[in-house]
């Protein structure tokens, strides 16, 4: 079992080293601001609809795990995902100490009114246990449906499955389901019992959320699909897929 364990820790090594940083970098920050930006909800003008601000950057998660399970395999895109999940643990214990630290926020110099916001500003950036929780394994089990459901599609597709039309296939109906899923989670740990949203609120959001995360992926597919094959074409990846015992 230890044995095992090291193997698959220093397989994750070597992928980490394989993956230009960009892709990684932006992966992991991600993460990070989608789950920090959940924290605001979004005024709307019906009630039967709810949405939060971490909708604005959460497609570029999906995006990066689309290219890295078309180039590497859904393991390889799995074990990413776990890596962003411990990075953002380790940014939310950041801003948790942040939050217990004595001080004044800059915006909270508002006659009368300094203690109740810098308060409110401290448990923003602190964060609560739940919206972590939620998060966590919201993101989790979208990822892992994801670059499951992604390899699969791609898997299945035998007309020209390296083409554009078979990238924009898998990506488009992966990123669909798995969004869904990771909103209606989130929506159902968090919203529901936490916030007070209404289950319609909930499946409304949820099936919003997914039409914007996959508008911007159907916006930024080519450059998804452009990145996947300059890897290709560079040889991206040569030391894991050794490691691997793959062409």
């Amino acid at each position: 079992m230890l044995k095992k364990f090291k193997r698959e820790i220093y397989e994750i090594k070597v992928l980490l080293q394989s993956i230009p940083f960009p892709v990684v970098t932006l992966f992991a920050l991600s993460v990070v601001m989608m789950n920090f930006l959940a924290n605001k909800s979004i005024t709307l003008p019906v009630n039967w609809l709810a949405l939060d601000c971490g909708i604005i950057v959460s497609w570029v998660s999906f995006l990066s795990m689309d290219i890295i399970t078309k180039h590497f395999g859904p393991k390889a895109a799995d074990e990413i995902s776990l890596v962003a999940v411990l990075i953002n643990l380790l940014c939310c214990l950041f801003f948790y100490f942040g939050g217990l630290i004595p001080g004044v926020w800059g915006e909270s110099f508002i006659e009368g009114s300094e203690a109740v916001i810098n308060r409110a500003l401290d448990n923003t950036v602190s964060g609560t246990w739940y919206v972590l929780l939620g998060s966590t394994i919201a993101f989790t089990a979208s990822a892992v449906i994801n670059n499951f459901l992604n390899y699969f599609i791609g898997k299945s597709l035998r007309l020209k499955p390296d083409g554009f039309t078979a990238y924009a296939l898998r990506t488009y109906v992966s990123t669909a389901i798995a969004q869904f899923c990771d909103n209606l989670i989130f929506a159902l740990i968090v919203s529901h019992i936490f916030f007070g949203w209404t289950l319609l609120q909930c499946v409304t959001c949820s099936l919003t959320g997914m039409a914007v995360e996959l508008l911007c992926e159907a916006v930024f597919s080519p450059l998804g699909y452009k990145i996947c094959k300059k890897w290709q074409a560079d040889g991206v990846g040569k030391d894991y897929f050794a490691l691997k015992g793959e062409n």
